[in-house]
This record gives C-alpha cells, sequence and structure tokens, in this order.
C-alpha cells in the first residue's frame, strides 16, 4: 500500500471537477492539487509554452513526492502527454483518451461533438482518440475560448455566458450531434447553460469520471494504491489569486477545501 499522494494540475479551477471525480472514485487518496491562475488560459499559448509550463508543475509536484499524476487539463493532455511521460519517475494519466472512451460508449449515430480550447481543438487529439476507437464517427469540433475566462471570473450562470454559449454552440446544433464532449474541465461548470442551449437530445460527456476510472485502473496496475483504510489529506496550490480559487472551488468542492496555498512557477 501507498499512502503518497496523487498530483493533479490543470491551468485554473476547471480540474477540481476531476479532483472530485477521484474524491468520488478513490476516497482514500490524497491529493495534492496545482492550479495555474497566474497564466490561465493555456488555450491560446503555443504547443511549446503549454509543454514548457507543464513541466513546471509536472516538476514541482514531483518534488512534493506525489506517487502518480494525472493532468486535468485538455490543453496540457492534447500537446504536453507525451512530453511529460517521457520525463516523469511516476505514472501520468490524461483526460482526452477517457473522455474520448465515454463518448464513443454514448453516441447512438456515431455524430460527435467536441467543444475545447483552441489550442485542443487545434491539435486534433480529441478526433484521432474518437476514431482510433470508431473509425466511421463523424466528429465536429467548435473552439470555445472564452469560456475559461468567464469561469474564471465565476459568471458561470449569467446571462452574457448564455449569449456567448448560443454563438458558439449554433455550428454544433446544425451538425445535429448526439453527444457533446466538454473536452475542457472547465466547461462541466456550465454544464447547465450548455445543456439548455443544446436541448435534451444531445448528452454531454464530462471526461472526469473516466479519468478517475482510468486513475483507479493504474494505480492497481502499478501496485500504487493507498490501504481503504487510509485517512486522506488533501492540498489545493494556485499560482496566483488563491482566495478567488477558494471562493469557486467551494462552489462544487465543498468542505473538502479549506484553504489554498500559494507557489509562483517560471
Amino acid at each position: 500500500m501507498n499512502k503518497a499522494p496523487l498530483g493533479v494540475f490543470d491551468s485554473g479551477i476547471g480540474g477540481l471537477t476531476v479532483a472530485r471525480a477521484l474524491f468520488e472514485r478513490l476516497p482514500q487518496e490524497s491529493v495534492i492539487y496545482f492550479g495555474d491562475t497566474a497564466r490561465v488560459p493555456y488555450g491560446p499559448k503555443s504547443p511549446d509554452t503549454v509543454r514548457r509550463y507543464s513541466g513546471e508543475i509536472l516538476a514541482y509536484l514531483l518534488q512534493r513526492g506525489v506517487k502518480a499524476v494525472v493532468v486535468a487539463c485538455n490543453t496540457s493532455t492534447a500537446h504536453a502527454l507525451t512530453y511529460l511521460k517521457e520525463r516523469s519517475s511516476v505514472p501520468v494519466v490524461g483526460v482526452i483518451e477517457p473522455g474520448a472512451r465515454a463518448a464513443v460508449a454514448a453516441t447512438r449515430t456515431g455524430t460527435i461533438g467536441v467543444i475545447g480550447t483552441a489550442g485542443t481543438i487545434a491539435s486534433g487529439a480529441y478526433e484521432r482518440a474518437i476514431k482510433a476507437l470508431r473509425a466511421d464517427a463523424r466528429v465536429h469540433s467548435q473552439a470555445c475560448p472564452l469560456f475559461v475566462p468567464l469561469v474564471e471570473e465565476g459568471w458561470i450562470d449569467s446571462e452574457a455566458t448564455r449569449l456567448i454559449a448560443e454563438e458558439y454552440l449554433a455550428p454544433i446544433l446544425r451538425e445535429e450531434v448526439d453527444t457533446l464532449v466538454l473536452g475542457c474541465t472547465h466547461y462541466p461548470l456550465l454544464k447547465p447553460t450548455i445543456a439548455s442551449v443544446l436541448g435534451a437530445n444531445v448528452r454531454l460527456i464530462d471526461s472526469a469520471e473516466e479519468t478517475a476510472n482510468e486513475t483507479a485502473a493504474m494505480l492497481q496496475q502499478h501496485c500504487l494504491a493507498a490501504s481503504t483504510t487510509a485517512e486522506p489529506s488533501h492540498r489545493f496550490i494556485a499560482s496566483d489569486d488563491p482566495l478567488m480559487f477558494l471562493q469557486l472551488g467551494q462552489r462544487f468542492l465543498g468542505d473538502a477545501i479549506e484553504s489554498v496555498e500559494v507557489k509562483t512557477l517560471g
């Protein structure tokens, strides 16, 4: 049994959706979460920059003694997963392949939409992952660059957010998808708005639950799981504005997040 913590990171608070799924699936595991709020969003940044930022966070988490790393950021997964695996002394799990598997399992018609940051969509990572599982799938992708800053500002259910969602999602509606991958871990926080715009016939796929399942399997495979009787301890670190991180984080993690540390990288 290994009681060392899991490392989880994202460009900001969005990856807390993955952390929540990990808490539910693996209640005995401790987590160190790093949100790079000083440099959010990652979506418009170049692949090289995303790899550099992700590498800095990996090095920090390894220094903290984590036993595995979950990349709870679609942009980092798209641009940096292989880079991180090559440089990590512990297993690394991303969010794209689990999300693709969930979408392929859910679709009735094979017509799947993907929304994400500009970087994730430009990478084509979701389309490749989906087609590797179902070659005849029709994948329609749409970048939604304003969604991340809206979430980070706490504009979860404002009228402005709904108007922007209607504009972004209009092409997805025209393609008559039956399944939509929320290809950014910030986007589940906008799920009520997105669902309202798309209607009840479109199933929304949040990769968090599938990522938690994959993490559980990885821990078992590598004999890294904590004892089922272990008492977990969670730590949350932001690279900037810890008060905003705490306020937004408590909206969907509740008492699991009581304080936020600050660590600036780069």
